[in-house]
Order: structure tokens, then C-alpha cells, then sequence
């Protein structure tokens, strides 16, 4: 068995106090529960102390060092006490000196008796000491400076050995909390709030906060954090309990009190009331780094009194809180936050078998069973360990009957710890919105429930999102409400508990057998808010008579699947506000039923052919779902329906049209046919309709037509005509300003991809291209087009009907494509290209391939007609004049045929530099200042007989993104006439850690001898924004320059007189 670690290691020296002082003082640690490692076996004494004794030093917690006179005249007592101070440094272990018959500066200066026994040691044994007198000195000064005790030989020794016990009492506090029996999921989820922690800025305090439901394991993992960090700090305290504690007489005190207790090791600072302690607390919080837990906090005035602010904390600080609520930790401002996770399968199924058979896997014969309570469990460490408890030992037959009853009653242990959260809602109406919840809405669209609930009465949005703060229930990626299957259950049984005998008699009724007992003997009352009657499929549905709700004068949420009503409708709720009835009869359309209040009607799988044929005004309703209604022929007529914000008929095989009364719709958002087959052409009206902001008619094969009224549709964000008959995009799409996401016409995606793409279909020559669009979409004037992946090949076919494109995104699928198509980049009318790629991996030998314009036997070099290009991208500065200067300084005073460039000894600026054509880099990061501007700088060479204009240097410059996948290609001629703005864009686009390469391609006859790049940043921007507030403007400050300035050779030469090119990022 493996030995448990020391509480304590005494080292000491056996002559001075064996007999006497050390005897009494290991007794008394012994009783007080201390565990001692103590040398009493009279281990031989060689040069080095053992490895058994360095680890048993390693090992403990504290080690108390009794310094005698004679201590340091031991060699064995001085290498112990070298190791010792080693551990206290490291922060693994507490020290406690205690000077017994000496005075510390003796220790520490190794003077007096305690400096004559060092002294003579290193005179007795000088070859055997040799190497170790100054380490061993600095150990002594070391441990001369701790505070420590010290023990006169005058006094009485019994108080002495009394006081010593106590401060290590007092060490020990320090200990690891105990976490679990069977800490399963815990050091995975340990190392995420760790990393959190790490990720901090260590001149402020950190707050972090563990957010998770009742059960979900947050103290443990609280607990588990502590442990691993605690002895970073100078103080620490784990507060336990908060909620429980609070209540009780003088929590609040007692709580202040154990907090202040724990961080300075003492009682003596006595607090007389919670105010006092709060400014106590204020002021002593901060003369420390301290880790302090606050473990289950569910009040704000907990915070208040125990941890307000960031401002009582001193830099290096962390504070922990756990809560359910995540309000508290927002209303804290904590700079991190933990979301519990709950256990995945394996997780799960492990715990659960720790505890319901003391083992790691389940027994073979229970596996089922065990998968099946796993299940249930969904996660929750707490109901994995009580129910699997309550379950050990059990027979077969015992788990199948507490399977049965856990499906209507949940465990009561687990109930309890759960409906803490619930009882912990400080608003009925609150309370209210979790049992509708609970009962009969998980899954549904928040924002369906949220006009549900706000017609019930309810202030729906802020309950809801109360009810996310306390964990109680979820909102996923669709917005769709989700809810732990046992918080579920808890509310259920909340109702339930209620009035268990007299189901009548409660709020809200969900299972089927009560229910059924209910409307079956006309048991029906009032106090019914809600009921759900939910049932299989089945050729004879079950038929109730609707005279059962008779008194049901309160029935707000009635929920029906596969059951008949018979009889008159007129005994259904006045107050009712949802009503979803799947396989809804078709006697239902002639029904006398008042339906003013109805928010919600949900009609799926309905086997109406007409909803109504009488309709009555419906303001209050705001949704109407008939999706997969069979026998749907026709829609309702729509002007009674004045506020209705969704329409969804999805899949109804027999719809035919819609009613041209839809255009009375003017507060609908969503419109949704999709899977319509029988549906053949949308009403006119329906494109007058302002609001709507989704309409799906994605799989309704017969409508081949969307008409240019479409742009009337001014809030239109998403249109969805997949899979239909539609072969034309209307023109009339492309100017609508809100448009976002377009699936139409084999075209998807979000509207800014997709539209250069329609545009490209529309001017391809195998499209006919038709003279009618050009008017209609004002092509004319289009300066940016995309050209879709593979269709590089009709680049130079752009019909001269699109004089004005200055710019082309070229969308490659890959690094090679981007090549192949470099060569052929502005063989059209294009005066600027880009070209993007999806590749993700990008080969560091790939460069070459785009300086490849001319071959090496093309070019006669001469090293004697080197020569520097400089290109500017950004706004001019007194930096980009110095480097200018500097440069062309090193030429003009350059051996011949070096190349010497300026490097990174300037403080304003970073290079890069590359050989030949092409440099790459990675984008560094420079706190506190913002690139402005960078310089690229181009040393080539060329032929004696071959001098090239300047403006026939540069044919083509590649700037590519290879973290964002954004390259941009730029034609020589166009360099000159970009605007500082232009170039703003790009530089914008670098960003720290971009992987960046930058290409030449030149002229024939030219060599690139060398590629440097210069990254100019500027001020502060703390300083730079101070200044400008004061008016201030430096040296560095930029100079607006509408030009770019190329500068060759040793000449300033404008190129103003360059063609003008408009450049755009697309």
C-alpha cells in the first residue's frame, strides 16, 4: 500500500534536543492529529542524506526546523535544511523555524555559538564540506529570515511546544479539500478552468465564475481547482454552503468572520457586525494575493458583504464563485466564466457503476438495466450517485420497479436538490412560465413561446431569460427551449405533490391515465390551467366528449395527439391561447368554437381539407401551422388575421393556391410552402407583403416563377426556392438592400457570394446573355465581378457590354489554380484582379511559380545596375522618410554588388526580407501600437542593353493572405493611382499571426535580387489618443498623400501621369 504523505517533517539535531524538547513536541502533534516524520531510528549517517529521506522531505507539507546551537554543526541537518528551502521556494512546501536557544540573526548572519559550531565544521571536515560552505550559507540566511518562534531557556517549554502545535494547526489549514470517492469527468474539466486561470492578466485580481445546474458537480470541481492552486497564494479560504449558511443566525457574520479567520490565520480580529465586517473585509482583502471560493451563491447581497468588487482584491488575486445563477456573476462583472458540462455516455455510465457496484463497468447481467438508469440520469453527476446508491445491492426485479415509479416520480433526494433552483425564483410569474415550460413546451421556438406566454399575461421575455440565468432551462443554436429531463420531471412532481390524491384539482395535467380519468368522467374544474393528452397513433383515435371541459372556465394551453372531440365546441375555453391538436378531424372546420383569444394554433397532421369556412377576426393570432395536413385544398382567407406573424404549410400534397387575401398579412415575418407539389403559382399579392423577412418555397416543382414585384418585399432577409420549377432569377432580387441568404437556382449561399455569381450566369455567352438586363441592373456601371470556381476559362469572354469592370475575384479551388491562372490575370479588359483559393494548405515551395514570367537565360544580369523600387501602402510619415532616406543612404554608398538593406536596429520599424521575387512572414504582435503602413522594397538588376521604364518594372504584385485565404493581385499599371484608403483596406486585413507572402512578377530583362518588406507602426494608442485630445500632432503622425510614390534609383519620380485604376476588395 502506498505510504500517505506527512503532515510534518522535523528536522533537527538529535545532541541538542532529542531527549527533552523533540520528545514532547512529536508527542504533542502526534495527539493532535499531526502526522510526523521524525529520524528516531538512528539511520546511518553517510555523506549524503538518503533518497528515503529526501522523498519523506519531498513528500510533506510542513516541515518545522528546530535550530539549536549545535544545529549547523551537522552536515546531515545542513544538507536537509538545503533541500527544505528548496521546496519552500518552489511554493511546494511550509516552513516553520524554530529557534530554540539562539537568537534568528545568529541564523542568519552565522554568528555567536550557532556561527562557532558552522565555523568548526568547516574547519574539522574541510575536504568533505568542500563546494557547499556558500550554499549552505545562503540556506542559513534563507531561513533565518522566516518568521518564525523563539524559545528562551527561561521559559517554560510546555508553552512553548503548545505554541509551536498551534501555528502548525494553523499551516496545516492549507490541506487539499477532499473532492470526491470517485472523481469521474473531474480533472478533464479541472484543466479547462485552469487554462481559463492561466489566461489572465497577473497585474489585476481575476474573478471566475462556475455557472451549472443543482447537481451538476460545481463545488466539486471548485473543490478540485482549489486543490491544484492553493499554494500560489498568500491566503485562502473555501467558503462552503453560502446559501445554507445565509439563514441561519448570524450566517452572515459567522461567514465574514470564517473568511477573514482563514486568509490571516487568526481569531483575534473580531467583527461586531456585518457592516463592520464588510469594510474590514474592504480594507485587509487587498494587503494579500488570496484565493478565496465562494462556494453556492444565490443572492446578490452575499456578493455585497463577502466579495462586492474587483477594487478589494490586490493584483494577482483569484476569487471563485459558484453559482446556478448567472446573473449574480454578470452583476459581478467576473472576467471568466465556466459553464458545467454534463457527463457524456462513458462519463456516466462509470460513476454510475462506482456506486451501484463499487466498481468501474456494470455487472453484465445489469448492463441494460444500468444503460437504461444512465439514460435517465442525463449527465447529472448527483442523480448518478443517488440513484445508483439506492440501487447497490439490489435484485433484478428491485431496479425494474424503481425504473417504473422514476418515470412518474422522481427520486426524492434528487427532487429536493433540484427544486432549490426552483424555490430560489423570487417571482411567481416566474415560477409559472417554468411549470408551462416543464409541462408542455420543450422544444418549441423561443420566440413562439414568448408571444404564448406575453398573451397569457406573462412578461415572457424577461422570465425566460431569467429561467436561462438559474440553469433552469436552454436555448440551442435554433433558438429551440430545451430542459434537463430531471428538472422536467421536478416541476411535474412539484404540480403532482400538490394535491396527489385529486388530480381535477391541479394546475396543469400531462399524464395520459389522469387525464383520460379527468375528461372521461366530466371531472373538469377551474383551477385546470393547462392539459396535454398526448396519445399513439391509431385507426379509431380516442373520442372524448366535449363537454368534459365545461368548467374548465381557466383553460389557458390545450394540447391534443390523435384524440376526437364529439360534441358542441362552444364548452372550450374563452381564455384558451394555445391549441395544438395534431390530427385535428375535419369537423373541426364547421366547429362553434371562440377563437378571439388564440395566439398559437398548431394544426399539424390535421386531416381538415379547409380550416374554416365561417372565419371569425382573430387579432390576437400570431401563428398558424397546418404543415403536413394531407387533405389541406386551400388556405383560410386571411384578412381576419391582422397581427398573424407565421404561416408555415409546409408539405401539404393537396394545397393548391393560396388566397390572394394574404396580402392583408401586414405583420407576417415567415411564409413557409416548402414541399408543396400541388402548388402552382403565388398570388401577386403576396409580393406587397413589407414585413416578411423568410419566405420558403423550396420543393414546390410546379412554381417556375418569382415575379419582379419581389422587389416590393423591402424586409425580405432570406429566400429559399430550391428544388422548384423557377429557371430565372428575377432581376429585381439583386436590388433588394436586405436580402442576406439566397437558395434559388442551383445558387446558395449568402447574397454578397452569391449575386456576382448570378451576374457571371447572366454575361456568359453560353446564357444569352439577354440586352434587357443591362437596364434593368444598371450594368453599365459595374466595376466588380466573381468568377465562380471553374469558370476561369470564360475570363476573357466578359462581354463588352461590361466596359466599366475594374476588378475580378477569380474564386480558385486550390493553391495549384491560383498559379495556372496568374499568367493569364488581365488578358482581359480587367484592369484589376483578385484571386481567392479554399485551399488550406499552402506549400513553402510554391513561390517560384509566380515570378516565373521569364526564364533564367532570358536575363544577362550585371551586378553592377542594382537598383531599389519602393512601393508604399499606407498613409506617408516621418518613419517612411527616414527608411527612405535610409535606404537609398546604403546605395549610394554601397560597395559593388553588395545589396544592403536597413534591418530591424530602427525602433519604428520590422523587416522582412526574402531571396529573389518573394518573401513571406508572419504578422507579428506589437502591444500597444497599430500597423499604419508598410514599405516594400524591390532590389533588382537589368541588362545593360534592356533599360526598362519604370513604369515596365513591376508587371504584377501578389499580396496573399494565407491565414484568411485572401490574395489580391494588382497590375502594374494600376499600383501608382491607388489611393491611401485603398491601400488602407489591405493593411487592415493583416492581422497578428497572418501568414503573409508578398510576389513580384517583372518585366523581361529584369532580375529581383532581393525582397524586403518594412512593417511601420505607430504611436501608443493609450498615448497617441491622449494627444489627440489635447490637440496634439507628433512627428509620426500621418500626412495624407492621394498618390503612391514609386521611387527608383536615387530619384523621386511621381507617377501621377499613370493611368487611373480603381481598386476594391471583394
Amino acid at each position: 500500500m502506498q505510504q500517505r504523505p506527512y503532515d510534518v517533517f522535523l528536522s533537527f539535531r538529535g545532541k541538542d534536543t532529542r531527549s527533552k524538547f523533540l520528545s514532547h513536541l512529536h508527542a504533542s502533534l502526534q495527539n493532535a492529529g499531526i502526522y510526523v516524520f521524525k529520524d528516531d531510528n538512528g539511520l546511518a549517517r553517510g555523506k549524503n542524506i538518503s533518497i528515503s529521506l529526501i522523498k519523506a522531505i519531498g513528500e510533506s507539507k510542513t516541515s518545522v526546523i528546530i535550530l539549536s546551537p549545535n544545529y549547523a554543526f551537522s552536515r546531515w541537518c545542513l544538507q536537509e535544511l538545503e533541500y527544505i528551502m528548496r521546496c519552500c521556494k518552489n511554493k511546494t512546501q511550509n516552513v516553520l523555524p524554530v529557534f530554540y536557544h539562539i537568537d534568528p540573526s545568529e541564523v542568519r548572519n552565522q554568528t555567536g555559538k550557532f556561527g562557532q559550531a558552522f565555523d568548526n565544521l568547516m574547519k574539522r571536515y574541510p575536504d568533505k564540506v568542500k563546494g557547499k560552505e556558500q550554499s549552505w550559507r545562503t540556506a542559513l540566511r534563507e531561513v533565518g529570515c522566516l518568521a518564525g518562534l523563539v524559545i528562551r531557556k527561561s521559559r517554560d517549554e510546555s508553552e512553548d511546544i503548545k505554541n509551536i502545535v498551534e501555528h502548525v494547526t494553523h499551516m496545516l489549514d492549507m490541506r487539499e479539500l477532499f473532492v470526491a470517492n470517485h472523481p469521474v469527468g473531474v480533472e478533464s474539466r479541472v484543466q479547462e478552468v485552469i487554462e481559463l486561470l492561466r489566461n489572465r492578466q497577473q497585474e489585476n485580481p481575476l474573478l471566475l465564475g462556475i455557472w451549472g445546474m443543482g447537481g451538476s458537480g460545481k463545488t466539486t470541481i471548485a473543490k478540485a481547482i482549489y486543490n491544484k492552486i492553493f499554494r500560489e497564494f498568500e491566503g485562502r479560504c473555501f467558503l462552503l454552503n453560502i446559501r445554507e449558511v445565509w439563514d441561519q443566525d448570524n450566517g452572515i457574520l459567522h461567514l465574514q468572520q470564517q473568511l477573514l479567520s482563514a486568509i490571516y490565520k487568526t481569531t483575534k480580529i473580531m467583527i461586531a457586525n456585518i457592516e463592520s465586517g464588510k469594510s474590514i473585509l474592504e480594507r485587509r482583502l487587498g494587503q494579500k494575493k488570496v484565493l478565496v471560493v465562494l462556494d453556492d451563491v444565490d443572492r446578490l447581497e452575499q456578493l455585497n458583504f463577502l466579495a462586492a468588487s474587483h477594487k478589494w482584491f490586490c493584483p494577482g488575486s483569484t476569487i471563485i464563485i459558484t453559482t446556478r445563477d448567472e446573473h449574480l456573476l454578470r452583476y459581478l462583472r467576473v472576467d471568466k466564466l465556466y459553464s458545467m458540462k454534463e457527463l457524456n455516455d462513458n462519463e456516466s455510465m462509470e460513476l454510475f457503476s462506482w456506486h451501484a457496484f463499487k466498481e468501474p463497468c456494470p455487472k453484465q447481467e445489469f448492463s441494460l438495466l444500468a444503460n437504461e438508469v444512465a439514460t435517465y440520469c442525463e449527465g447529472l453527476p448527483l442523480a448518478l450517485q443517488v440513484i445508483g446508491s439506492y440501487l447497490f445491492d439490489r435484485k433484478e426485479c428491485e431496479w425494474k420497479d424503481v425504473l417504473e415509479r422514476l418515470r412518474t416520480i422522481p427520486n426524492n433526494k434528487v427532487h429536493e436538490k433540484l427544486k432549490i433552483s426552483f424555490e430560489g425564483l423570487d417571482d411567481d410569474m416566474d415560477r409559472e412560465i417554468f411549470l408551462d415550460v416543464a409541462f408542455f413546451f420543450i422544444g418549441m421556438d423561443k420566440n413562439d413561446l414568448v408571444d404564448i406566454l406575453n398573451g397569457c399575461g406573462y412578461s415572457a421575455e424577461i422570465g425566460i431569460n431569467i429561467l436561462i440565468e438559474r440553469c433552469l432551462i436552454t436555448v440551442g443554436t435554433k433558438r429551440k427551449l430545451g430542459m434537463h429531463g430531471l428538472l422536467r420531471d421536478m416541476g411535474r412532481e412539484i404540480v403532482r405533490q400538490s394535491l396527489p390524491k385529486k388530480p381535477e384539482e391541479r394546475s396543469r395535467l400531462w399524464n395520459p391515465e389522469e387525464v383520460l380519468n379527468v375528461l372521461s368522467k366530466d371531472m373538469g374544474t377551474k383551477a385546470i390551467e393547462g392539459l396535454a393528452l398526448n396519445l399513439p397513433n391509431s385507426v379509431n383515435p380516442t373520442q372524448l366528449k366535449t363537454e368534459a371541459f365545461k368548467e374548465m372556465k381557466r383553460l389557458r394551453l390545450l394540447q391534443f395527439a390523435n384524440v376526437q372531440l364529439v360534441g358542441d365546441f362552444k364548452y372550450l375555453s374563452t381564455d384558451l391561447r394555445w391549441l395544438c391538436w395534431r390530427g385535428c378531424p375535419s369537423q373541426y372546420t364547421t366547429a362553434n368554437v371562440d377563437q378571439a383569444n388564440l395566439v398559437a394554433m398548431d394544426f399539424k397532421y390535421s386531416k381538415l381539407k379547409l380550416l374554416w369556412k365561417n372565419g371569425q377576426m382573430m387579432k390576437q393570432l400570431k401563428i398558424l401551422n397546418l404543415s403536413h395536413s394531407q387533405h389541406l385544398t386551400q388556405t383560410p382567407d386571411f384578412s381576419n388575421l391582422p397581427n398573424l406573424k407565421k404561416l408555415i404549410l409546409k408539405y401539404c400534397p393537396k394545397l393548391t393556391s393560396v388566397s390572394h387575401t394574404i396580402e392583408h398579412l401586414k405583420q407576417v415575418l415567415l411564409i413557409n410552402v416548402k414541399g408543396c407539389s400541388s402548388l402552382r403559382v403565388l398570388p401577386r399579392s403576396i409580393y406587397k407583403l413589407k414585413s416578411v423577412k423568410t419566405l420558403i418555397l423550396s420543393g414546390c416543382p410546379l412554381i417556375d416563377k418569382l415575379e419582379e414585384e419581389i422587389e416590393q418585399m423591402e424586409s425580405l432577409t432570406t429566400l429559399m426556392a430550391d428544388k422548384t420549377a423557377i429557371t430565372q432569377v428575377p432581376y429585381a432580387l439583386l436590388r433588394l438592400k436586405s436580402i442576406v441568404y439566397i437558395s434559388l437556382c442551383d445558387f446558395q449561399g449568402l447574397s454578397r457570394n452569391v449575386f456576382p455569381s448570378i451576374i457571371w450566369s447572366w454575361t456568359s455567352p453560353t446564357n444569352n446573355f439577354s440586352p434587357q438586363v443591362q437596364p434593368l441592373l444598371d450594368l453599365s456601371n459595374l466595376v466588380s465581378l466573381i468568377v465562380p470556381n471553374g469558370n476561369s476559362q470564360g475570363l476573357s469572354s466578359i462581354p463588352r457590354g461590361l466596359p466599366q469592370v475594374q476588378n475580378v475575384r477569380l474564386e480558385c479551388g486550390s493553391q495549384l489554380q491560383i498559379t495556372d491562372v496568374a499568367s493569364d490575370a488581365f488578358v482581359t479588359n480587367c484592369n484589376d484582379m483578385i484571386v481567392t483559393s479554399s485551399a488550406s494548405n499552402v506549400s513553402k515551395g510554391s513561390t517560384s511559380s509566380f515570378a516565373g514570367c521569364c526564364s533564367d537565360h532570358d536575363i544577362i544580369e550585371s551586378e553592377n545596375s542594382l537598383n531599389p523600387i519602393l512601393i508604399q501602402m499606407g498613409m506617408k510619415c516621418s518613419v517612411t522618410e527616414v527608411l527612405t532616406a535610409n535606404i537609398f543612404q546604403k546605395f549610394s554608398a554601397r560597395v559593388s554588388g553588395d545589396c544592403l538593406l536597413p534591418g530591424n536596429k530602427h525602433p519604428d520599424w520590422l523587416t522582412f526580407s526574402g531571396i529573389d521575387s518573394s518573401v513571406t512572414f508572419d504578422v507579428p504582435q506589437v502591444n500597444g501600437r497599430k500597423l499604419k503602413t508598410v514599405v516594400l522594397c524591390i532590389v533588382y538588376s537589368s541588362s545593360p542593353n534592356n533599360v526598362p521604364s519604370e513604369g515596365h518594372i513591376i508587371k504584377s504584385l501578389f499580396i496573399i493572405n494565407h491565414t484568411k485565404t485572401t490574395p489580391y493581385i494588382y497590375d502594374g499599371d494600376t499600383l501608382a493611382s491607388l489611393r491611401d484608403e485603398e491601400w488602407q483596406k489591405v493593411i487592415s486585413n493583416l492581422e497578428a499571426g497572418d501568414k503573409v507572402q508578398i510576389v513580384v512578377v517583372v518585366g523581361l530583362g529584369i532580375t529581383v535580387k532581393k525582397t524586403a518588406i518594412y512593417l511601420i507602426y505607430g504611436e501608443p494608442v493609450d498615448q497617441t489618443t491622449e494627444q489627440q485630445a489635447y490637440g496634439i500632432v507628433s512627428g509620426d503622425d500621418m500626412v495624407a498623400d492621394a498618390n503612391l510614390t514609386v521611387q527608383v534609383g536615387d530619384e523621386k519620380k511621381s507617377l501621377n501621369s499613370l493611368r487611373k485604376r480603381k481598386f476594391q476588395r471583394l
